[in-house]
């Protein structure tokens, strides 16, 4: 192509380089993993399986928290001060990364879930973030969850790590006295989601700021 670009968006087009792409800081805290599930059920294995991330990634030298729903209102019940939405709202902003965990409910999340992520509408609180994806299954293994759980992180702009976990028959995999999972292929997988996640998290956590500047919202 010969034609040149109009002269506003030869001024304001990035180039990328290599320089560019160098942290502008180098953050030296445990990289903020925030861990949602998505079921209130006794025993919950969403839960169980967070709780299994929550360990690994506390042994890989991140700091974890865990926000449990059993409380929060429904979306648009209720002012956003609400304890339980003003608590998850603070978590998202804290977070540098995160683990979501649904079970399947009729194809799909969970209403549990869902209702999470409803009471985020602020891009300012997710995009940019690293996230993983897991689902739990009382029967045989789907990834409808995941799928529909990329889409939406996407949908939030947030850096969705390749791999993921689907567990089938999650009530065989956990022991019954300790709640721990057990060793398997699934755990393998488990360990995989989570050292990626890390890693992502690590690269990208201090080029967020370069990474999101855009064209379309630099002075136009």
């Amino acid at each position: 192509m010969t034609d040149t670009l109009p002269n506003i968006i030869h001024k304001l087009l990035d180039i990328p380089s290599l320089e560019k792409l160098e942290a502008q800081k180098s953050s030296s805290h445990n990289p903020r993993i925030l861990l949602l599930y998505g079921s209130n059920r006794q025993p919950s294995f969403s839960r169980s399986l967070v709780q299994e991330s929550a360990l690994l990634l506390e042994q890989i030298g991140a700091e974890i928290k865990i926000f449990d729903p059993s409380s929060l209102p429904l979306p648009d019940t209720t002012p956003d001060t609400h304890e339980k939405v003003a608590e998850l709202h603070e978590l998202m902003q804290w977070s540098e990364g995160q683990v979501w965990c649904s079970p399947e409910y009729h194809g799909s999340m969970s209403a549990v879930f869902k209702s999470q992520l409803d009471w985020i509408p602020e891009l300012h609180s997710t995009q940019g973030k690293t996230l993983a994806l897991l689902q739990v299954n009382g029967g045989t293994q789907s990834f409808n969850v995941v799928n529909q759980l990329r889409t939406v992180g996407r949908c939030m702009h947030m850096f969705i790590i390749p791999n993921q976990l689907s567990v089938p028959e999650a009530f065989l995999e956990f022991d019954d006295t300790t709640g721990r999972m057990k060793p398997s292929s699934y755990y393998n997988r488990l360990v995989d989601v989570m050292e990626e996640l890390i890693k992502f998290t690590l690269l990208l956590r201090d080029r967020r700021n370069y990474l999101l500047n855009r064209y379309s919202e630099r002075g136009l």
